[in-house]
């Protein structure tokens, strides 16, 4: 029975201990550094179809309807005026179980935790030390020490494994951006609503079908090296309402008494794709390339680079990381210039990008090829 080691209790490291589960041949632990799971919050997350496929897999097709959403549409709307610039039927890529859904994020991790035994977990707990012989031997933070056939690596974009195992500090880049998120109410669409501002977008979409809705802005800021390392900058109310403030001054949408649990955080990106010379040691998810999140490809990229791994591993290749770049490849380039064109400021740039956007999210060719080579595995 091979021994597989998961750093990392997040999406990619929970829906690849799923997969295991179901096979007798592995046996897993799972290693956290947090005390506990945060499955509380109501903020949101969308899978595409790639991700919902390989979900249904593991039994997400019979989660209760009534926590998710299947938005039918992406609508686009420019932000100061709140007038609709145009919108894009998702629901095409839609097939059998496979739908495009927007959820919470707590709603995903208890359904992937659902058939995961509680023994196969250790919280507060961080990898130490790794010694390579025959096999791979981990040392953790609570002294435990055990060898392993396989190494998965899950702990996110300032993955600590990571820096270890390539014996030097990997620091991901800020991308002079900042995310505002919080939940919203009073809002009556069942679509996904983008609203596209001088700097700034934000996105709104229910998480479930009792007219909870995500909020979500990404907005260009540069900021000093010192303040993105500091949880207390982001987490003061005064930061908080100044930035809620500065985008409700360059829209027409109301805010006012409609989003709470407001948080904010700076946004990093990976600085380049690392891959490991040791075969059986895998990064998926964050830990192996983060990338911007204005394509909104972040879980569904966790959960497919999991389930290459998972493949890998099962039919003895060696293919995984080139896999991976080739797609990273294209999902970022898609994530570079959304981020680009959603953000334009000079009018007649916004006039252009708009007419563009008007005939492009009609044109069948362009959607089969900008959406549809990322939502089919």
């Amino acid at each position: 029975m091979k021994k597989i080691a998961i750093i990392g209790a997040g999406i990619s490291g929970l829906y690849f201990a799923n997969l295991l589960q179901k096979n007798l041949k592995y046996n897993y632990q799972i290693f956290e550094k947090k005390k506990n799971f945060e499955l509380v919050n109501g903020y949101g997350i969308q899978l595409s179809v790639n991700s919902v496929q390989l979900l249904n897999e593991i039994g997400f097709k019979n989660i209760d309807e009534q926590e998710v959403s299947f938005p039918k549409k992406v609508i686009f709307y420019d932000a100061k005026s709140s007038k609709k610039i145009c919108d894009i039927e998702i629901s095409k890529f839609n097939y059998e179980h496979n739908k495009y859904t927007t959820l919470k994020r707590s709603t995903l991790l208890k359904f992937l935790l659902k058939n995961i035994p509680r023994d196969n977990i250790f919280h507060n707990c961080e990898l130490k030390n790794i010694e390579y012989k025959d096999k791979l031997s981990l040392t953790f933070s609570n002294k435990y020490k055990d060898q392993f056939d396989y190494l998965i690596i899950s702990d996110g974009v300032f993955s600590k494994s990571k820096s270890m195992i390539f014996q030097k500090k990997i620091i991901p880049k800020y991308f002079n951006s900042i995310a505002l998120r919080g939940n919203i109410k009073n809002i009556e669409s069942n679509d996904i609503s983008i609203y596209l501002g001088s700097n700034f977008h934000f996105v709104i979409y229910p998480v479930n079908q009792n007219k909870e809705y995500n909020f979500i802005s990404v907005i260009k800021k540069r900021l000093k090296e010192e303040e993105t390392k500091d949880k207390k900058y982001f987490e003061n109310d005064d930061f908080l309402q100044s930035t809620l403030n500065e985008i409700s001054s360059k829209t027409s949408f109301n805010f006012k008494n409609k989003i709470k649990n407001l948080k904010s955080f700076p946004i990093f990106i990976s600085k380049k794709f690392d891959q490991p010379k040791i075969n059986n040691i895998f990064f998926v998810g964050d830990a192996l390339y983060a990338i911007p999140p204005s394509f909104a490809q972040g879980a569904s990229q966790s959960i497919e680079s999991s389930k290459e791994v998972y493949e890998e591993i099962e039919n003895n290749t060696n293919t995984y990381y080139k896999k991976r770049y080739e797609k990273i490849k294209s999902v970022n380039l898609r994530s570079i210039f959304n981020h680009f064109a959603f953000h334009l400021s000079n009018r007649l740039i916004v006039f252009i990008r708009n007419f563009l956007l008007k005939f492009l999210t009609k044109n069948k060719r362009f959607l089969d090829n900008y959406l549809g080579k990322i939502y089919k595995n």
